[in-house]
């Protein structure tokens, strides 16, 4: 899961990221508004959590300009201002939760879980399709209830072809969302093969019922046999 940080307290941001990077997150910052929108309308993110007060914008702002363009999910509030009002307005304008400075990083981890478990998953832990199941909160993968070791790349490609399941899934979409927004400035994507490579192996050797099929020229989509 990708999340992207927008906050200008840089302490705050270290260690948000930190903690969130020990949850096994993939995690992006921005410190002010300009690289905060740039960020948010570019890339797609799983979750993102949002600063109200930035250099040279409001987070608000943001916020609206984000509605407009029909991604506004998964947006978390994190701000100094707890008047109701703020709180409030920001509900409104599509964010699905708000935690008021200071607050526990680990109040913050179990926030940012619960609404990708309701956006993605109506509030599951696991991901079921066909004879496998994807566990989330142990990061474990089974196959017909017996357990398949996976490296952390490997299930965090799967985790996205689980939640694109039976939709074309492009390399380079692939590559960003495990990878992260560097992907850009590389030459090859090899190192997207490679992994989608061994992972096709530990399927096919586990009995699966699914499979990535290669759509040529173009990426992958994951689907029952």
């Amino acid at each position: 899961m990708k999340i992207l940080v927008i906050e200008d307290e840089a302490q705050l941001q270290n260690s948000i990221t930190e903690s969130l990077e020990k949850e096994n997150f993939l995690v992006e910052t921005a410190a002010d508004y300009h690289t905060a929108m740039e960020k948010a309308f570019v890339y797609d993110y799983d979750c993102i959590l949002l600063d109200i007060m930035l250099p040279n914008g409001s987070g608000l702002n943001i916020l609206k300009e984000l509605k407009k363009e029909g991604k506004s999910g998964n947006i978390i509030i994190i701000s100094a201002k707890d008047s109701l009002d703020d709180k409030l307005k920001g509900l409104e304008l599509g964010a699905d939760d708000y935690l008021t400075k200071p607050f526990h990083l680990a109040e913050l981890n179990a926030r940012v879980k619960a609404v990708l478990r309701r956006k993605n998953l109506n509030g599951k832990n696991s991901i079921e399709f066909a004879n496998t199941v994807l566990d989330l909160s142990e990061r474990k993968f089974s196959v017909n209830g017996n357990s398949t070791p996976l490296n952390r790349k490997e299930f965090d490609i799967l985790n996205y072809f689980l939640l694109n399941k039976k939709r074309l899934v492009t390399k380079t979409a692939l590559a960003e969302h495990v990878w992260g927004d560097n992907t850009d400035q590389v030459d090859s994507l090899d190192f997207v093969y490679s992994q989608i490579k061994n992972l096709r192996k530990k399927l096919q050797r586990s009995g699966a019922d699914i499979e990535i099929a290669s759509v040529y020229g173009v990426g992958y989509k994951l689907v029952e046999k």
